[in-house]
């Protein structure tokens, strides 16, 4: 064992004292450095072996670690704390065969760095000797995997299973670079609660055997793509990836979408117009028209209704079991304790008694401290504190003044900052507090800055007004220190005073002063702290007279004589230690031997040891000091326990506790330990001692055991043991109630009734020696102080108020009270009760044990998704391998489903001692679950199980079979909505002097321009210095394209396609119209990019082959970089078609221009890579470039002495049009910004827009993300600059996708400092028919002078829950499931828009969600080819309507939206229809019957966690994968997982089915900005990905 505990571990040698080194053998001692963490809380819970299950024989599992060394040990082999539990065993024979997917983790991860790196060196309390313990740090870091070069990579799914994937990649092929062998696990997916337990053998079964178990369900199992390969390239292999991974990467584009400009109006669904045909404004004054809009406004349901919850509709609510027990007996009646009796000569309060002893018996001894050795250090005798206690009180009352006023009154709170080994300080201090009537509040000493629960300590300190602490010299030297030298404040405290009491600080009274000695009183003596199941730190109050009335009862009910010997070995600080060891002591003058922390960590038997020296009669132990003591007797021969009366467990009340009594006793006995002594006791810092266990010469019945059936206890029901073996409870009573108490069980929910005799509720107790209040907190005091149990009649039982001991029990036979277990502990889960101690348990029943250590596990239970959620976290060896630790896991998931018939959410285990410790050992539960909770556990393995305990998720949705065409019309009509359609403004009938309108031909317009208005400049292009890089007039670019046609005549035939391969420029510009002027069709593609040639130049070629381009126009330097060494290793180079630079063109005009015979001709081809990995060009016609130039230009109010800056990019979409299209059309000039250049210079875009006064510009989502990422702190410098952005009135966002609302909320609340209008930003749509649908420019021109601007982009709330169903209902701003939507833009003029229903081809109406169609002259002619999926897209361009108007062609956008007619008119009194763009029809999710967009789930998902910088969702074979990129260390991936799947249960009811955490920038994004989700899907099943962890949430 000794080799173990070396191995990461802090070993707890103490270093020994020589008196040490002599009680204790040396392998004693070894065993003591692994008991540190294991039992650093209460008793080892697998003692109860004999507590779960009354079994007869236990199998001795051979072989382990723990069995070898302890081979010796005689104690007898029922009491083996590392034996196979039956029940246990038995559970998991059931789970033998089924296997579970491990998760896989990066190797960096796996390599646990040593402990002592990242946490302090385990103090573990904060009560002992700081000075002296220091621990040697003997650590070696653990090194896993020795022997295993992988992780068991399970491929669990048959290869053939790539294949299908929608990829068109050839990334399929292999997997396993290398052709590593594939190790395969069984694993069936019919069966979703099929924990396994992987075994090693398991890990090697061949393929065909995996084939031969796998029971294939309709679909498939997913795939394990955790094969930790070389890293390859995350693109190597996905040629269609038309991304140049050149654009930084933003990260806060979803940050929050839920918030919303500051009085962004809501506008809802008008009804249709009052005057229709009739501008408004002509009839009726604004303020009647205002009135008439408010009047028409749909009535919507007011603000709270959308706060009640209606999840009940939703979720499947269990239905409570009719066949659940129900309690049978009859309503239990108060249990009245025995009259305290009248006692000669007891003193009237507890310094009267002290001031009693103090002058009579002066001599006598109080209490002796032990130093860590076990050596007596000082024995206080009740002179000596009667004396001290005085000094300390005169001092405290006179000597300490502040402005001459005295700093402490009677009455004020005090803090007592007192080490657990010196007990002797913290009487005097105590009692000194009594005498100078101030109130004590004992605390613990904070240790660092950053202790468990030190800021609820502080809150505590702070609401009781303490500014004092009272401390030794000692302690106060080991605090933790500011510069100035002072105690450092810690978090959330108060600011404190620091008195030390060693005895040179405090001043001997002048003879005539007194301490007022008073008659016990209802004021406060003392506040004890608490901790709350959810971590608050409460202080209960105890007055005088509870004080001295415990005092009494504890002494009646243990039959304490005077001058009698204790020995105490609990925190006397608080609970039973302060009661028996501080209070009760001294009233009956007895002496108390006070056993520290620290002494049983170096010695458990010390008390043993103690109680022989001393004879003493009584001992106050917990359950893990007997067990603690177990572990360490056997050399121990001269130990007799003949002496005591009373062995007081004062956790008796805990169900292991019965285990650590029998074993102790079994033990024992053969010592002089009598049975009859062994007295557990009941007790809670609220209600003080609830019921004891007399001792045996009260002549009190013999002590009872109850063997109860668990499932019944689940349901609050007692029954004794069935027939069933496998989950029983076993406990022992803790005695009769106290004298003077009256004891009733009340339910623990709703109204306090009384329980039934065989039914489980909360203990109360009426009493006068009960705590009084929770000082400060007067609602929850009422609660629980003053509680009135009421009868099944409605009666209450009496008029006085009991007090909730939070201890959850029944009142057996014989009166005895059974506890069986604590208000804290409990969870409900599905209307189930089950106790976390129990669970506790049974995971340590799980053999082998050699993973975890024993008293470091944490069980709680969570909220997710409306009902409890249980969570284990334990801490793992460092030496247990990944496989052991994991397979561990899955058993103590079966077990636990077994034993409690309850699910486990998630199971962590994290790095050996990195769970928050309580003061006194054990684990600090209410911490751990923040920290869980906020993702800063740093688990070392996950496992979560949502699958199997998330039963109330919402049923799926069924498919309706579809309703016929009339009856939705007729359905519409009377539900009063209008059928969605909308179109823009009428071009035919919009005059203007547009004199390129009279040519066909856009070419023909830059002729007409050159000869007009030759030195009229149209482009200018910027470089990264914000320098113009190029210029070019009408003329400059016409002779420049006609050098281009010229080149080309010769060489090629009208018709043949051109591809054109140039940086953004006026080279890109030129060409285009120089292939046009020579009859050619252009395409434009993107240059590769020089540094990431495997990934781009592969996109290049495909356009090329796929566009069918005979020649390539580039150049020099691109030309080269295209027939390049590195270019050869990426594509087969020979085949590139016939290449011609440009740079150097002879001027020559060409022969004569081309005329195209008519205007359908094809004009261009548009290549683009959609979001879902499809490259596909469109043909653009020559009408439809004319009309899209004339849309833009009326719908943007451009002619030729406006300025535009665009920062786009130019080859493709609106991008494209703009670039190279609208300038030459509309004559103004356009101030040109490649996106490329903001890399090295963020501000160029924003600069290059103050300095020209732009006033309409447009850039991509890519772009202004750069800037708010970029500039977000520099808008300073920036003003310094003399950037001013109030020359805009409209900064557009091309894009095709949902808007981005909180990107352009924040880009425009960051700029406003620079002086950009909040109305500023809006958003276009185009998609691949129609590259302009929508675009919102503020209105210009004329109308902005009179300054009656078109409205702005409205923003809807629309009920998240109905947009699944294809509804759109709309809600207020900030009610549950909300969704802010922006409109995407004023519809063009010339465009039509419909909704209809994607499968029906019908036409909906304005409340459902479906597809956009549109029509107008310029849609794009058709896809010329789409790579891959042709056969889909056959219907995209002409498509008609099932019913309602079925004639006009419409081409389908492939995007999902809404249309709502908004409340505004704009300038010309029309009304404004908005169009709602909610995302692409391709990229949506079906699960569960309805429609999830995955922009919405990784919203969520990123707002979860601080350190997801990006997030993408996709499914695979009905499993939903989360892919988040972590920002942060490798430490913080596991903590993701648990946060996801929670985010993702509460907000959307899915359950995710894997979890993969990759590093940032591995989610690859388009250059619109858009994430490109399928290759992501690809490179995860092909193991491209490099994860550094993935989950599988099976």
């Amino acid at each position: 064992m000794a080799e173990r505990t070396s191995s990461g571990l802090l070993t707890m040698m103490l270093e020994p004292t020589p008196a040490v080194a002599m009680t204790l053998p040396g392998e004693v001692r070894e065993k003591l450095a692994e008991l540190e963490l294991e039992l650093s809380e209460g008793v080892d819970p697998s003692l109860q072996i004999d507590n779960r299950i009354q079994a007869s024989s236990q199998a001795v599992l051979p072989g382990s670690k723990h069995n070898k060394s302890r081979a010796a040990n005689t104690r007898d082999e029922r009491f083996r704390s590392d034996l196979h539990t039956e029940a246990v065993q038995a559970a998991l024979a059931k789970y033998k065969e089924r296997k579970m997917p491990m998760p896989s983790k990066r190797r960096s991860v796996l390599v646990q760095s040593s402990v002592e790196a990242c946490t302090p060196p385990d103090t573990s309390s904060a009560s002992e000797d700081e000075g002296s313990l220091r621990r040697q740090g003997r650590l070696a870091t653990s090194t896993p995997y020795q022997g295993h070069g992988h992780p068991a990579v399970e491929h669990w799914f048959n290869r053939v299973i790539q294949g299908s994937s929608t990829s068109s990649s050839a990334s399929s092929t292999s997997s396993h670079p290398g052709g590593r062998s594939v190790t395969t696990t069984t694993t069936t997916t019919n069966n979703p609660t099929a924990h396994a337990a992987l075994n090693a053998n398991a890990a090697a079964t061949a393929l065909a055997d995996l084939m031969a178990h796998t029971q294939l369900d309709n679909h498939s199992a997913p795939p394990d793509v955790t094969g930790l390969s070389e890293r390859s390239s995350l693109h190597a292999d996905w040629p269609q990836v038309a991304s140049v991974r050149g654009i930084t990467r933003g990260y806060n584009n979803h940050s929050s979408v839920m918030e919303t400009a500051d009085g962004c109006e809501w506008r809802g669904e008008g009804s249709l117009g009052l005057m229709d045909g009739v501008p408004v404004n002509s009839r009726v004054s604004s303020k009647i028209q205002q009135l008439l809009n408010t009047l028409k406004r749909p009535k919507r349901p007011p603000l709270r209704e959308f706060f009640v919850d209606d999840f009940e509709e939703l979720l499947d609510v269990q239905q409570p079991d009719p066949n659940q027990p129900k309690p049978e007996g009859q309503q239990m009646s108060p249990l009245e304790g025995e009259p305290l009796g009248l006692v000669n000569k007891w003193p009237p309060s507890l310094p009267a008694a002290l001031q009693r002893w103090g002058t009579t018996q002066p001599k006598s001894p109080c209490l002796t401290g032990l130093d860590n050795a076990g050596k007596p250090v000082y024995t206080l005798t009740y002179g000596k504190l009667w004396t001290r206690s005085q000094k300390l009180a005169y001092t405290l009352l006179n000597k300490l003044s502040t402005r001459n006023e005295p700093l402490l009154m009677p009455g004020d709170r005090v803090a007592l900052v007192f080490p657990n080994n010196d007990p002797v300080m913290f009487m005097v201090a105590f009692y000194g507090c009594l005498l100078a009537e101030l109130v004590p509040v004992p605390i613990e000493v904070p240790l660092t800055r950053k202790d468990a629960g030190s800021q609820q300590i502080g809150f505590l300190l702070g609401s009781c007004g303490v500014t004092l602490a009272l401390t030794t010299d000692a302690c106060q030297k080991g605090l933790p220190k500011a510069q100035t030298g002072e105690v450092a404040t810690f978090k959330g405290w108060p600011r404190l005073l620091w008195f030390v009491t060693d005895g040179k600080h405090v001043v001997k009274p002048p003879k005539d002063w007194h301490p007022p000695i008073r008659e016990a009183s209802n004021d406060i003596a003392y506040i004890e702290y608490k901790t709350s199941k959810e971590g608050s730190t409460m202080g209960i109050t105890v007055s005088n007279a509870a004080m001295l009335a415990q005092c009494h009862a504890l002494t009646q009910a243990c039959g304490y004589t005077e001058a009698e010997t204790i020995t105490n070995v609990l925190d006397f600080k608080r609970e039973a230690g302060l009661w028996h060891g501080v209070l009760t002591s001294v009233m009956n003058r007895m002496h108390v031997i006070s056993i520290p922390y620290s002494l049983m960590k170096v010695n458990p038997l010390s008390w043993i040891q103690k109680v022989h020296t001393y004879k003493a009669r009584v001992a106050v132990v917990k359950s893990r000091d007997m067990h603690w003591s177990l572990l360490a007797q056997r050399d121990q021969r001269d130990i007799s326990l003949s002496s005591l009366r009373m062995l007081i467990v004062a956790d008796g009340a805990n169900p292991w506790s019965i285990s650590s009594c029998d074993a102790f006793l079994n033990v024992f006995q053969a010592r002089g330990l009598r049975p009859e002594v062994i007295c557990p006791c009941a007790s809670s810092s609220e209600a003080m001692t609830v019921a004891i266990r007399r001792p045996p010469e009260m002549g009190v019945p013999p002590p009872g055991k109850a063997v109860l059936s668990m499932g019944g206890l689940s349901h609050s029901v007692i029954r004794v043991d069935t027939e069933e073996k496998l989950s029983v409870l076993t406990v022992q009573d803790v005695g009769q109630v106290m004298p003077g108490a009256v004891v009733c069980v009340v339910r623990v929910e709703g109204t306090p009734y009384l329980c039934h005799t065989d039914e489980v509720g909360e203990i109360c107790v009426s009493s006068g020696s009960t705590g009084v209040a929770y000082y400060g907190l007067p609602g929850m005091t009422k609660n629980v102080f003053e509680t009135i149990p009421i009868m099944s009649s409605g009666v209450p039982i009496s008029d006085r108020p009991f007090t909730r001991t939070s201890l959850l029990g029944f009142v057996g036979p014989d009166s005895l009270v059974f506890v069986v277990g604590k208000m804290d502990g409990l969870m409900v889960v599905s209307g189930r009760r089950h106790n976390a101690d129990d669970v506790v348990a049974t995971a340590l029943a799980v053999e082998p044990m050699k993973f975890v250590y024993r008293g470091r596990i944490a069980v709680f239970s969570v909220s997710v998704l409306h009902d409890e959620r249980i969570v284990v976290v334990a801490e793992q060896r460092p030496d247990a391998s990944e496989e052991d630790s994991f397979q561990w896991m899955s058993r103590v998931l079966q077990a636990i489903d077994s034993i409690h018939q309850v699910g486990v959410y998630c199971l962590a285990l994290v790095p050996a001692n990195t769970l928050p410790k309580a003061p006194l050992g054990g684990i600090h539960i209410s911490e751990t679950k923040q920290r869980f909770l906020e993702g800063a556990l740093h688990p070392c393995n996950v496992l979560m199980c949502p699958h199997t305990c998330v039963t109330n998720l919402p049923k799926p949705r069924q498919k309706q079979p579809e309703v016929g065409p009339a009856s939705m019309i007729v359905g519409n009509l009377v539900a009063g909505k209008r059928i969605a359609q909308a179109s823009g403004r009428d071009v035919g009938q919009l005059e203007d002097n547009d004199q390129a309108r009279k040519f066909l031909y856009i070419q023909d317009v830059l002729q007409w321009r050159a000869q007009a208005t030759p030195d009229h400049p149209l482009f200018l292009v910027l470089n990264a210095k914000g320098t113009v890089a190029s210029t070019a007039s009408c003329l400059q670019l016409h002779k420049r394209a006609e050098r281009v046609a010229a080149a080309l005549m010769g060489r090629l035939n009208t018709g043949d396609h051109v591809a054109l391969v140039y940086p953004p420029g006026i080279d890109l510009i030129a060409t285009f119209y120089g292939c046009l002027y020579a009859g050619c069709v252009p395409v434009t593609v993107r240059p590769p990019h020089p540094q990431n040639l495997a990934t781009t130049l592969p996109t290049v070629k495909m356009i090329v082959e796929v566009s069918k381009s005979v020649c390539i126009l580039t150049t020099q330097a691109i030309m080269k970089l295209l027939k390049s060494k590195e270019a050869a290793a990426a594509v087969d180079i020979k085949s590139w078609p016939m290449v011609l630079d440009t740079d150097d063109l002879p001027r020559k005009k060409s022969p004569q221009m081309y005329k195209p015979p008519t205007p359908e001709m094809l004009a261009y081809l548009d290549f683009s890579v959609s979001t879902t990995g499809i490259l596909a060009g469109v043909k653009m016609s020559h009408a439809a470039t004319s009309a899209l130039c004339r849309s833009i230009k009326l719908q943007c109010e451009l002619y030729p002495s406006r300025q535009i800056a665009i920062c786009l990019d130019p080859y493709c979409g609106l991008g494209f049009a703009l670039w190279c299209l609208c300038s030459v059309y509309s004559g103004h000039q356009s101030i040109l910004v490649p996106p490329l250049e903001l890399e090295t210079n963020a501000s160029l875009w924003l600069a290059a827009v103050s300095q020209y006064k732009v006033r309409v510009t447009f850039c991509s989502y890519s772009v202004m993300e750069m800037c708010t990422k970029g500039l977000g702190s520099q808008t300073e410098a920036l003003r310094l600059r003399n950037v001013n952005l109030s020359c805009v009135r409209t900064c557009m966002v091309v894009a095709e996708e949902r808007p981005r609302i909180a990107l352009t909320q924040s880009f425009s609340k960051i700029f406003k400092d620079l002086g950009l209008s909040p109305r500023a930003v809006s958003t276009t749509f185009g998609c691949r028919v129609n590259v302009a649908i929508c675009l919102q420019p503020n209105r210009l021109g004329k109308l902005a002078e009179q300054g009656t601007a078109g409205p702005d982009p409205s923003t809807v709330y629309v009920d998240m829950r109905a947009l699944r169903h294809d509804r759109v209902r709309l809600v207020e701003r900030g009610s549950p499931h909300s969704l802010p939507l922006m409109e995407s833009g004023k519809i063009l003029p010339g465009v039509k828009v419909i909704i209809a229903n994607t499968e029906t081809k019908g036409p909906l109406g304005d409340s459902h969600l479906g597809e956009i169609w549109v029509s107008s002259p310029h849609n794009a002619t058709g896809y010329y080819t789409v790579f891959g999926e042709e056969a889909l897209h056959a219907d995209h361009f002409n498509t008609k309507l099932s019913f309602g108007d079925t004639q006009s062609v419409w081409a389908r956008t492939g995007y999902l939206g809404f249309l709502r007619r908004t409340e505004l008119t704009d300038a010309s009194g029309e009304r404004h229809d908005a169009l709602y763009v909610v995302g692409s029809l391709d990229e949506t999710l079906e699960l569960r019957g309805m429609r999830y967009h995955p922009i919405d789930i990784e919203t969520s998902v990123i707002r979860s966690h601080k350190s997801i910088a990006e997030c993408a969702v996709f499914t695979w074979t009905n499993l939903l994968v989360v892919v988040v990129e972590l920002e942060g260390s490798e430490q913080e991936a596991l903590d993701l997982v648990a946060l996801v799947t929670n985010v993702v249960l509460e907000e959307h009811y899915l359950i995710v089915g894997v979890v993969v955490v990759v590093d940032p920038g591995v989610i690859p994004i388009n250059s619109r900005g858009e994430k490109q989700r399928m290759h992501l899907r690809d490179g995860f099943l092909a193991d491209q990905l490099d994860p550094i962890y993935v989950a599988y949430n099976m």
